[in-house]
């Protein structure tokens, strides 16, 4: 399992746990999380939006150009910020134990 510690769009902090090879952003919706994934992972839709804390963006995986060109897709209707990522693209295991994110406002 990895903890994932998450400040929802209202403010509130929560910590989800989720299993090992889980996608982030399975995670964050099946937690109620305000997270939809509404294409199912594909990043083509945006809606898994999430500001990555700064002390973990370099510990993920680098951005892919697919999920480079979303996220400046999704610029025109909400800031992007240096830790923004898709949560669909970010694979849980125990090196993230402890992540934060910030779920990113809605397009």
């Amino acid at each position: 399992m990895t903890a994932v510690r998450v400040k929802d769009r209202d403010g509130a902090d929560k910590t989800v746990d989720a299993d090992d090879g889980a996608l982030l952003m399975e995670a964050l919706r099946d937690a109620g999380c305000g997270i939809e994934g509404t294409c199912g992972g594909a990043m083509s839709c945006g809606t898994c939006h999430v500001y990555v804390a700064d002390a973990w963006v370099a510990k993920l995986p680098p951005k892919s150009e697919d999920e480079t060109m979303m996220l400046e897709a999704l610029a025109d209707f909400v800031p992007l910020k240096p830790g923004s990522r898709l949560s669909c693209q970010i694979s849980l295991n125990g090196r993230l134990e402890g992540l934060e994110v910030e779920i990113a406002p809605q397009a």
